[in-house]
């Protein structure tokens, strides 16, 4: 057998162990979108928060998701709380367009964003 036949076999085989996820198990969460501005994160921020039943108890002071402390960030943990906590009761991630999905995990220091599968 040739080198490159080997090495074609292996890699093929390599790849047929890789685990594979179908598209309903890729895990997702909610963030801000970077282009929305503070005034309407924080608007949608309060809602979710507030009304939308969210758990923000995270990203009060002396808290693990506290810092950074900026509107993005807060706003970002906020949407993913409401998002997971709703996604399968008919919950979106729009949030009037401040919000998007992303497929990494946006969790950071001692600060974890929850994934519900």
């Amino acid at each position: 057998m040739s080198t490159v036949l080997i090495w074609v076999i292996l890699a093929l085989l390599c790849l047929s162990l890789a685990p594979h996820k179908s598209g309903a198990e890729f895990e997702q969460w909610c963030v801000a979108d970077e282009q929305t501005p503070d005034d309407e994160l924080q608007a949608a921020m309060d809602w979710a928060c507030g009304g939308g039943g969210a758990d923000c108890s995270k990203i009060q002071v002396n808290q693990p998701c506290y810092f950074p402390n900026t509107v993005k960030d807060h706003a970002s943990y906020a949407f993913n709380s409401y998002f997971q906590k709703f996604k399968h009761k008919g919950g979106s991630c729009y949030f009037k367009a401040a919000a998007l999905i992303t497929e990494l995990d946006p969790s950071h220091a001692s600060c974890h964003y929850e994934f519900i599968p």
